[in-house]
């Protein structure tokens, strides 16, 4: 039974890892700043694959009475709003809501907090807010349902059919249904292949979750999701640190061949190959600046008695000066 709870804990450990940088990856990385959007092709995917499960036999979901469902509609709304403003919040902020919440108050509370984030967003405080507030929201109501009355699975079924259906009417009045056509890698197989993942994760994640809460006790699930968050955040800044430094790697060898090529000096009175074709040409003549036309279209040729500098041929494969 011990090994079979670490296992699961490891499980879910890995699955909320890889669905942090995942979607720290879409959200921060490739700029899909578009919640509705995004969260609601989480939720699409999350329903269907537990839907199949469902009907496969792998999720017990019993059918529940009207009232039920009508009961849990608050918590369905306050679940679109956390993932929602949590989208929104890790968008713009490098660190999680959750981290925010132990230093947020406290800043706050002595006027500082401004001085003490050198890129201080006030609008991904603000969502990160909103975000600690439906979190804190759902869980009373959670605690205030009837024991019994809908099993977490069964909760977590209806909290993604209202919220495909939310975040789709929401998703024209907040302009990212027209908004994302502009996108710039909405055709690119890395955006596509990374909102297949989080969906997948996401869903894999929600199981795991389940899984855990229900084997061990509330301070060991706790424990596990405290244990969860460090080395995600730890691999985020590590990797995030890596594309930085590539970029500039990259950034830097441009510059230094922009630099070599400006600094190279150029050959005096050695005629390039354009011109000495241009001087076998007896017949052509110069145009009204000096300019002879070059036999090849759209490239003017080099007269040496106008500039009197040429290239070298190792210069590269332009042939003018």
């Amino acid at each position: 039974m011990c090994v079979r709870r670490c296992l699961v804990g490891l499980t879910f450990c890995t699955c909320y890892l890889a669905s942090y940088l995942t979607n720290k990856y879409v959200l921060s990385v490739l700029k899909f700043t578009y919640p509705t959007l995004f969260q609601g092709w989480q939720t699409l995917i999350g329903g269907l694959l537990l839907h199949v499960s469902w009907k496969l036999g792998w999720a017990e979901i019993n059918s529940t009475s009207r009232s039920d469902v009508s009961m849990w509609l608050p918590a369905s709304v306050l679940f679109v709003g956390i993932i929602y403003a949590g989208s929104r919040a890790l968008s713009k902020l490098k660190t999680s809501p959750e981290k925010i919440c132990s230093t947020l108050f406290l800043l706050a509370a002595a006027g500082c907090l401004p001085f003490n984030d050198p890129q201080f967003d006030p609008n991904g405080y603000f969502w990160a807010v909103i975000h600690l507030f439906c979190v804190g929201a759902y869980k009373i109501v959670q605690k205030s349902r009837k024991p019994n009355a809908l099993s977490d699975i069964e909760q977590q079924y209806l909290n993604y059919m209202f919220s495909v259906v939310l975040l789709a009417v929401a998703s024209h009045p907040t302009g990212d249904l027209f908004s994302v056509l502009d996108f710039p890698f909405l055709y690119f197989y890395r955006f596509h292949g990374s909102c297949c993942a989080s969906g997948l994760l996401g869903f894999f994640l929600m199981l795991s979750t389940v899984k855990l809460k229900n084997l061990v006790a509330p301070g060991q699930y706790a424990a596990w999701i405290f244990f969860a968050k460090p080395p995600a955040r730890w691999t985020w800044r590590g990797l995030a640190g890596f594309l930085g430094a590539e970029e500039l790697l990259k950034a830097g060898r441009v510059d230094s061949q922009a630099a070599s090529w400006s600094e190279q000096p150029l050959s005096l009175g050695t005629p390039c190959r354009m011109c000495q074709e241009e001087e076998s040409r007896d017949t052509e003549a110069p145009t009204s600046q000096g300019i002879k036309e070059s036999p090849l279209r759209g490239s003017p040729g080099c007269c040496r008695e106008c500039t009197g500098l040429c290239l070298p041929a190792s210069r590269g494969s332009l042939e003018p000066c």
